[in-house]
């Protein structure tokens, strides 16, 4: 196992605004062990890190998604063909994370909106920046209080603001997003 599943590790628990003893407790292990595997000096089991995966609501091939690539491309490419879907198309949203590591100062994430679907009503505010470029389909964004209809290649960046989403068309709609920080 590489560092990478520990760094990993400790972006989604500051993502999340958990401390290690919240993670630690989950996994029923201690804070000295989590960070431990937090600063790559240890492995967690399988049984572990399935734990700390099913918590944070992601699968445990999330951490293995560049395992098999050379090691200095690990936490700097990430192959199209490692990349894993976030979410499902029950919800009418999938998502693949496009960054190679989330310990980074954003991340950039491919999300797919089924036709029809809505986000439900407003997403809460949340202390990061968000910004987009539709790749294809159509998508209805309301931002704060401005309601805007999106056309492939327009673009969108706010910060601190409520938002929702809403695909009436036939096709999914593509939007390339850059999140800052990292919340995934």
């Amino acid at each position: 196992m590489n560092k990478q599943v520990g760094a990993d590790i400790r972006a989604l628990r500051k993502a999340r605004g958990m401390t290690l003893k919240d993670v630690a407790d989950v996994v029923g292990r201690s804070t000295g062990w989590l960070s431990q595997i937090e600063r790559g000096n240890a492995a967690p089991s399988v049984h572990d890190l399935g734990r700390i995966a099913e918590h944070f609501g992601i699968t445990i091939s999330f951490f293995f998604r560049s395992s098999s690539r050379r090691p200095e491309e690990q936490g700097i490419i990430l192959r199209a063909a490692d990349r894993m879907p976030i979410g499902s198309h029950e919800t009418g949203l999938v998502e693949e994370l496009l960054s190679p590591t989330l310990s980074g100062g954003f991340e950039m994430i491919k999300s797919v909106f089924a036709p029809h679907s809505d986000s439900g009503g407003m997403m809460a505010i949340r202390p990061k920046e968000d910004g987009g470029v539709l790749i294809s389909g159509t998508l209805k964004m309301t931002i704060g209080s401005l309601e805007v209809a999106l056309q492939p290649g327009d673009s969108f960046q706010f910060s601190g603001t409520e938002y929702s989403w809403r695909n009436d068309g036939d096709e999914p709609a593509v939007v390339i997003w850059v999140v800052c920080p990292p919340v995934y």
